[in-house]
């Protein structure tokens, strides 16, 4: 065991846990910060996203000893009363099903908005082809991240 100094949702953390322990489960154990979910635990679905500064990454595939010095968000830090543009537009446009792969989902979108504030429909389709939404709510996912973007735009 080794005491890792990282930042997540802006707050400095000390973290005593075994070096190899993925970022998954020292969010969801450790912190309880159970808003990043588990999927498959190989990198490929997406349920797991959260974002290393601005960039998404798949928090099953980070482990501790990678984090010094980094700063991490989570969908509960993505904004503070859950009113972030893509959080707003997930409700509006009916988005969630099951709910499942969602933050990780919108972890992607903000991602994507971060670096496209006007992403075509192109743009969408490939930020988002890493992310398995079971419920197959694809076409609802791209038009809230349109309006996402619009709100964005406004604000």
């Amino acid at each position: 065991m080794a005491v890792h100094v990282l930042t997540i949702n802006g707050k400095q953390q000390a973290i005593d846990a075994d070096p190899e322990m993925p970022l998954l489960w020292v969010l969801r154990d450790l912190l309880l910060l159970t808003g990043t979910k588990y999927g498959c635990g190989v990198g490929i679905c997406g349920a797991c996203s959260i974002l290393e500064g601005h960039l998404p990454v798949r928090a099953c595939q980070v482990s501790l000893h990678q984090t010094a010095g980094k700063s991490y968000t989570t969908i509960e830090g993505l904004s503070a009363a859950g009113d972030h543009p893509c959080q707003r537009a997930w409700i509006d446009e009916d988005v969630s099903q099951c709910g499942y792969c969602q933050a990780g989902m919108i972890m992607s979108a903000a991602a994507l908005l971060h670096r496209i504030p006007k992403p075509t429909d192109a743009d969408i389709d490939e930020a988002m082809s890493n992310s398995v939404c079971r419920c197959g709510t694809y076409q609802r996912m791209r038009r809230a991240i349109h309006k996402a973007a619009t709100q964005r735009s406004k604000a």
